[in-house]
């Protein structure tokens, strides 16, 4: 193992030069935690495809790699953004009328076109594990609607009402002036409609931890940012899980290189609720 190990501290192999970086954050003390975490997110608006294979697939590479070079404990979570708002209908499904009478409801909350599971989400859901189960991948699942609905995310949401004007500045930053009109990193989810509405926030109350907005018809309402009433827009959503979890490790393309310096900015402020974040 030791001539192995040695070798791996030298590959130039991607992989490797991933897991030595990780390694490098932890050379004078491991984690509290005990273990190293690595996550992946999944999108379950439609059918899993190959992009998921990959994204979890070169995430493993990274585990395996650092699994040779250290002797840390490592897990790999899945975490399913299940109670995002339905915003289009995948073609290739069935029942599409059905489904376009439920846009913008969080996926979970969406029937299942096939009728064999709970919601739309719950489908995806059991399509990806099986997916990945299919080639062996080594993984726990997080579903985004029970994380926020049993009580898991509630020390960061409260504290993300805390710090609502820090994470906003962050975020204003990065969007257009038209956009920055109406954004709120908070996604209030409907009590009568059950959709997830885009909507400015009229009050954020940091010591009730409460927002108050008004609804697409005008109508005022205050709700709790716990138990599932809320959700983080994507991007403080990001920050938020790797606070939350303490996640050590997520992979992310090209494609949201762009969005780095708002979605580790807003990880910053989470920063005091998890110290090693």
């Amino acid at each position: 193992m030791s001539s192995l190990r040695d070798a791996a501290m030298k590959s130039k192999a991607w992989p490797f030069e991933e897991a030595r970086a990780i390694l490098k954050r932890y050379e004078k003390k491991d984690p509290e935690k005990g273990h190293i975490l690595f996550e992946t997110g999944y999108g379950p608006s439609g059918l899993p495809h190959i992009g998921t294979f990959g994204e979890v697939a070169r995430t493993t590479m990274i585990r395996r790699a650092f699994e040779v070079i250290s002797d840390i404990p490592t897990r790999l979570i899945c975490f399913s953004d299940d109670l995002d708002g339905m915003r289009k209908v995948p073609e290739n499904v069935p029942q599409q009328d059905m489904l376009r009478g439920h846009m913008q409801k969080p996926l979970t909350s969406v029937p299942d076109p096939y009728g064999e599971y709970e919601s739309f989400g719950h489908h995806n859901n059991a399509m990806l594990r099986r997916f990945l189960d299919t080639f062996g991948f080594q993984y726990e699942f997080i579903s985004a609607t029970d994380f926020y609905r049993s009580g898991q995310f509630d020390t960061t949401l409260r504290l993300a009402a805390e710090r609502y004007d820090a994470i906003m500045n962050i975020m204003l930053a990065s969007l257009r002036e038209e956009r920055q009109q109406t954004y709120s990193c908070f996604l209030p989810i409907h009590p009568e409609t059950g959709r997830v509405l885009y909507v400015p926030m009229k009050n954020v109350d940091a010591v009730r931890g409460e927002i108050t907005f008004d609804d697409e018809n005008g109508r005022e309402w205050t709700l709790p940012v716990t138990g599932g009433n809320v959700k983080l827009q994507w991007k403080p959503d990001f920050g938020a899980r790797w606070a939350a979890l303490d996640v050590d490790f997520e992979m992310y393309g090209k494609d949201h290189s762009t969005n780095t310096p708002s979605m580790t900015g807003s990880a910053k402020c989470w920063a005091a609720a998890n110290p090693t974040t």
